[in-house]
């Protein structure tokens, strides 16, 4: 049986967190999303404080908890800033643990705890130009050459690639074989050949470095295969599992903000002679946002719970990823509805949370995909033959 309340462990991180929020992140996320800036310095911090290793076990400078304490984390940063979220989703969930799965242990010893404690940043090389959704048809090339690999191609849409130490990349060793002949490496930012570009002028998610990793001849050893040989696709699905779990907790946060501001707003302003609030329209907003949330927080709890138990919850994640990223976007809304014309100025975080919810039905596997996953589950069909 799930039980869903939390322990004093969780709720002694979740407070923790929430306070470090409100200090270092809340009151700047305006200012960092403005200038387009990212804030080495809060990141830093949360290293400092084990916030960034809450997950990754002890043994690698992380602070070991469980999936439910991951989630709270990111639902906290998620409340604050969309963009600290995503970076710490990326750092921990798609790059650290999908390490610790498929890592010799030479590597993870090399790579998690610097990526536990903030030391380093780490991306995840998957998505191409010409390949999103359908990422077995992914063209970047692994060539042997004698105790090397040689990697060429393009990765497109990559968080923290212009400041990644290291990036997990996907590459085709045996263009014959399909989604069976690609294979995962663990390429170094100072590798000949390996460069990165910023891409500019994004709806949302500004403060965050977003752009292409650049593989012109990079010269890999063979001590860095993640994983075993023509596995890269799976390993990909397992690391996207993990990252779709906390986007779904980053957006239960960010319309927890949006519902937090509205509440207030609606409360302070007055119209028709009464409080915002007073008005049963305002309230039916209102109230399907609550609603909206708890039902997305608790499919985050139940993923995350079957996480802790250590059974198959592809498609419980995915219901959360589909159900809280489409949830957040609706929350945003209503929210800007509620506020009027307020809501559309940047007086308020809510035209800044409605950006930023945006991204969230498209990376780690859009809604449409997350649908199919679903679909095929329930009809039995394999996802990967």
């Amino acid at each position: 049986m799930m039980d869903f309340s939390l322990t004093a462990e969780q709720e002694t991180v979740q407070k923790m967190v929430r306070d470090f929020v409100a200090k270092e992140i809340t009151p700047f996320a305006k200012e960092w999303d403005q200038e387009e800036k990212f804030p080495w310095d809060v990141w830093k911090k949360l290293g400092e404080v084990e916030i960034i290793g809450t997950a990754i076990p002890e043994e690698y400078d992380g602070c070991g908890m469980d999936h439910i304490t991951h989630a709270i984390v990111a639902e906290e940063l998620g409340y604050g800033c969309s963009t600290m979220r995503g970076n710490y989703s990326v750092q921990i969930s798609l790059v650290a643990k999908t390490i610790l799965k498929w890592g010799t242990e030479e590597q993870k010893k090399k790579y998690v705890p610097r990526l536990a404690t903030g030391e380093i940043m780490g991306c995840f090389g998957l998505t191409e130009p010409d390949s999103g959704s359908d990422a077995a048809s992914l063209s970047t090339s692994a060539v042997e050459d004698g105790d090397y690999y040689i990697l060429n191609g393009n990765k497109m849409w990559i968080t923290n690639a212009t400041f990644a130490e290291v990036a997990i990349v996907f590459a085709k060793t045996d263009p014959e074989k399909g989604p069976k002949g690609i294979t995962a490496f663990l390429v170094d930012k100072d590798t000949p050949g390996y460069s990165a570009q910023k891409i500019h002028e994004k709806l949302g998610l500004r403060a965050q470095d977003t752009g292409e990793l650049i593989l012109d001849n990079v010269k890999v050893p063979k001590e860095n295969i993640l994983g075993p040989m023509g596995k890269g696709f799976p390993i990909a699905l397992s690391a996207l599992d993990n990252a779709r779990f906390t986007v779904a907790a980053g957006c239960v946060g960010s319309a927890q903000s949006a519902l937090d501001t509205a509440k207030k707003y609606a409360k302070e302003r007055t119209q028709f002679g009464k409080p915002l609030a007073g008005h049963q329209l305002v309230q039916q907003l209102l109230s399907n946002m609550l609603l909206d949330i708890e039902c997305g927080r608790l499919l985050v709890y139940r993923a995350g719970y079957l996480k802790d138990q250590g059974v198959p919850n592809t498609r419980e994640t995915s219901m959360a990823k589909y159900y809280c990223s489409e949830m957040v976007n609706r929350v945003a809304y209503n929210g800007i509805q509620v506020l009027g014309g307020y809501g559309f100025s940047g007086e308020y975080p809510l035209e800044r949370i409605y950006r930023d919810a945006r991204i969230n039905t498209l990376y780690e596997g859009t809604s449409q995909i997350q649908q199919l996953i679903l679909g095929n589950i329930e009809l039995g069909i394999p996802a990967f033959k």
